[in-house]
């Protein structure tokens, strides 16, 4: 079982097209996490804005939260 040209080929450019993108996501990893942990906490559009100033959720806010995606939750199951 020889292996082909276009295995060959296929295999040695996904390798590079690899390591080239580990080599830019390495270099640009310190970015990537500070724009994640930037982000304001935002399950949707419910809540007073506690999410959008920086501040945690409350405990009402949470479980308003949770009851709604318990919700949705159910509702997709319904239609399953």
């Amino acid at each position: 079982m020889a292996f082909n040209n276009d295995f060959l080929m296929g295999f040695v450019s996904g390798a590079v097209v690899g390591a080239v993108g580990y080599r830019i996501y390495d270099q640009n990893g310190g970015q990537l996490n500070r724009l994640i942990q930037t982000q304001p906490f935002n399950l949707g559009n419910q809540g007073n804005g506690n999410q959008m100033n920086g501040q945690s959720p409350t405990l009402e806010e949470l479980i308003a939260q949770k009851e709604k995606l318990e919700d949705l939750i159910a509702e997709k199951n319904l239609d399953v």
